[in-house]
């Protein structure tokens, strides 16, 4: 298998579109066979994503930033990527944690935050895990700019297993080389050293026909998670923040909000459902940008679509909350008016709302 380290970036180009979870298509490799087993499906799926730990007799002394973000992460308070460095997300999801928890709000990771955010446990940083061989195997594709070219594509998928890693463990294909060395290889069976991101079981949800039990599971998230009662989307802090019926922040995730063609729609706003692993109708005529050659066109789900795995609607019309193909650039790059997440922060983020729930946007 042929692999690549690093990637070239691709800047998302979504929001003020139609989405559906209907079903229209299936994710590839998603699609029922008839006359399998059951069973034998079942334990096919969960092999998939069940990553194993290599032992260690000598573990690396972790980085401390690293350390801090991956605790934080397995908290719901999302740094965005998980890379070892110092930066304004990694010091807004302290700032957040602290605020919940009700410690000094210092941004920084003193020996308060230690003790709660580590809860006294010595749990790994990274760790080392044999690819297993069915995640490597695919589909991959080369994803084109253009969203007509796109369209052509049976699904959306990761460009290339490095890519898919990335996504599993929260992190970026970068952070992976940087994390073992740049001739690392990857590919089934092979062992490659990865931020400390626990195994998540394929849920079984009911009428679960796009695959989203899969689609959790291949990005390390839980399917159960707190529930929230209310979001808040802060422009300047770059922030999405979710409370609970006592107003009690209890997660909090990094995100890129409009621009000056699309600002974000500032007010009071509710969500009118979640699309998960959802179809992207493309209508060139809802974009100031789109090139005039453009025409009408339905994309197939995948994470690399405009909208990553998932669309939280709105009633505010065309606006929504979604996932990125690139989540290097949350909180770096602009939208088109909506709220962009990475895809693993906006997975959990769908585990955590439904209808009805009240987002209030603010400068």
């Amino acid at each position: 298998m042929k692999n690549h380290l690093l990637l070239a970036a691709l800047l998302c180009s979504a929001c003020n579109v139609s989405v559906t979870d209907a079903n229209e298509s299936q994710p590839a490799g998603n699609a029922a066979q008839p006359g399998n087993d059951v069973a034998a499906q079942a334990a096919a799926k969960k092999a998939a994503y069940d990553f194993e730990v290599v032992q260690e007799q000598n573990p690396q002394q972790p980085n401390r930033i690293l350390m801090a973000q991956v605790a934080l992460d397995r908290w719901g308070f999302s740094p965005g990527v998980l890379d070892g460095k110092d930066g304004m997300s990694y010091k807004a999801a302290l700032r957040g944690f602290q605020q919940a928890h009700d410690l000094p709000v210092t941004g920084q990771f003193d020996q308060k935050t230690a003790n709660m955010l580590l809860e006294g446990e010595a749990r790994p940083t990274t760790y080392l895990v044999k690819i297993p061989a069915d995640f490597a195997r695919g589909p991959f594709f080369t994803i084109p700019k253009g969203l007509n070219e796109q369209a052509s594509l049976p699904a959306l998928t990761y460009r290339n297993l490095m890519e898919k890693l990335a996504e599993r463990f929260h992190t970026t294909p970068e952070a992976l080389v940087a994390l073992n060395s740049p001739t690392t290889k990857v590919g089934a069976g092979a062992t490659i050293r990865v931020p400390a991101i626990d195994n998540q079981p394929v849920a079984q949800i009911e009428g679960d026909e796009r695959g989203w039990g899969e689609t959790l599971a291949s990005l390390g998230v839980a399917k159960e998670q707190p529930q929230a009662d209310h979001i808040v989307v802060d422009k300047s802090e770059g922030l999405l923040k979710v409370y609970n019926a006592q107003n009690r922040m209890i997660a909090q995730f990094p995100v890129t909000t409009g621009s000056q063609h699309d600002p974000l729609p500032i007010g009071e706003w509710t969500i009118k459902g979640v699309s998960r692993n959802p179809d992207f109708h493309y209508n060139p005529d809802l974009f100031w940008d789109a090139s005039s050659n453009d025409e009408k066109a339905v994309l197939k789900p995948g994470p690399n679509g405009p909208v990553g795995v998932v669309w939280i609607d709105l009633s505010k019309d065309h606006y929504g909350i979604h996932g990125t193909p690139e989540p290097q650039t949350i909180g770096r790059a602009e939208s088109h008016g909506c709220i962009r997440l990475t895809n693993w922060d906006a997975a959990r983020l769908a585990q955590m709302v439904k209808s009805g729930v009240k987002a209030k946007f603010q400068a």
